[in-house]
């Protein structure tokens, strides 16, 4: 794996890949590969006079292996057990105290709530205020929020593994703004018109490129993180909704969950080449690792159910359904791994699953339109963004 090689050598094999898998294919900007491929070193060094370093992976074989229950950084150890649930309709953030299935607290933030954000560093919650155009930082160790602070359009939240940068979604605006991870004070943005409903993301093994979810586009595209900027636009299929993205443990494999195709599309983890298609179930949205890295929890908001596809196999090996009717989608994995929490988007509540059989331990009812909830705390050693996507 590239987790522990050089940077150069990381960006060599990668583009080993993707000549190999592309042919003579041209990049987006119309250069043949070969210029393609002397751009992408220099950025390697541009990357390297940044002083830019991605901490090292724990394991080779496994991207979440800093993820398992109990490995609970010294940061976050002492931070009371909480589940965040912004409201996207009631402008609101709702928290759970997990042991008691109860809200214990009710605030409200700026217009149109989407996602609860962990910081970088993991002392701080962002509530991204999409259509309020601001942050409202929650203190996680009281579970208090601050003041907001004034960013253009974040429907979704991340940051680059180096830890330098926020990138501020900007769906709307159809941009990534990078921001000085601490300040949030606009570095650069980089627009991205072709990608209409630009929503999701997660990152290479390497940290060098992110994977981008382009919900309106039946797209996703590839992000140079250190150069800054779109190399490459991958076509799913006529009327596809990408939604969610999440990265293999062995970090061989992009899994994008698609809203209209009832499924999850599979994309190389070094050449981004589009792979097989894995139905789940209608309205497929949010995907989750469990604890143990065997499988990617698939939310599938149109059929209330969540299908587990087996990281091994790459196929469904079984499927939950939630009684009653509902719509499960945004959330996480408890931090002993036994409870996937995810908003019910359009019931009003928050669902409490066992991982262990699949029984819908509780409904709590929270806001309208709860959307990206946040466990938190989560192990990890930093955040990589969304709802918690850890390494």
């Amino acid at each position: 794996m590239i987790g522990r090689l050089t940077l150069a050598a990381a960006v060599m094999a990668t583009l080993a890949a993707a000549v190999a898998g592309c042919g003579s294919r041209s990049d987006p900007s119309g250069h043949p590969n070969g210029t393609r491929i002397s751009a992408l070193q220099r950025s390697a060094r541009a990357h390297r006079r940044q002083g830019g370093r991605v901490p090292p992976l724990l394991s080779k074989r496994d991207v979440y292996a800093a993820d398992r229950p109990g490995r609970l950084s010294a940061v976050v150890r002492h931070f009371p057990a909480r589940i965040y649930v912004p409201n996207s309709k009631s402008n609101t953030v709702d928290e759970i105290d997990p042991r008691t299935f109860k809200v214990i607290r009710h605030f409200t933030t700026g217009a149109l709530p989407q996602h609860v954000t962990p910081s970088y560093d993991l002392k701080t919650l962002w509530v991204d205020n999409d259509r309020g155009n601001s942050l409202t930082p929650i203190d996680p160790r009281t579970g208090r929020p601050g003041k907001p602070v004034p960013v253009d359009d974040p429907y979704n939240l991340y940051f680059t593994p180096d830890g330098r940068y926020a990138i501020v979604v900007a769906e709307r605006l159809r941009r990534l703004d990078f921001r000085f991870a601490h300040s949030m004070r606009l570095h650069h943005s980089v627009s991205v018109p072709t990608c209409s409903g630009v929503d999701h993301m997660d990152f290479s093994v390497s940290g060098r490129y992110a994977l981008v979810s382009c919900e309106f586009g039946g797209s996703v595209i590839v992000l140079d993180v250190a150069r800054e900027r779109v190399v490459r636009t991958i076509r799913l299929r006529a009327g596809a909704m990408p939604q969610d993205v999440k990265l293999s443990p062995d970090g061989r494999v992009f899994y994008v969950a698609d809203m209209a195709s009832n499924g999850v599309w599979t994309l190389d983890g070094h050449s981004f080449r589009r792979g097989r298609f894995i139905h789940t179930g209608a309205g497929a949205h949010g995907l989750y690792a469990s604890r143990d890295s065997r499988y990617l929890y698939v939310s599938n908001r149109a059929e209330s159910s969540i299908s587990l596809i087996s990281f091994r196999n790459r196929s469904v090996s079984r499927k939950w359904r939630l009684p009653g009717g509902a719509s499960p989608d945004m959330g996480g994995v408890s931090a002993d791994g036994r409870v996937l929490w995810l908003s019910g988007r359009y019931d009003a509540e928050v669902y409490a699953i066992s991982t262990r059989t699949g029984r819908l331990i509780k409904r709590i009812p929270v806001g309208q339109e709860p959307h990206g909830l946040c466990v938190y705390p989560q192990p990890g050693r930093y955040s990589l963004g969304h709802t918690g996507v850890f390494r």
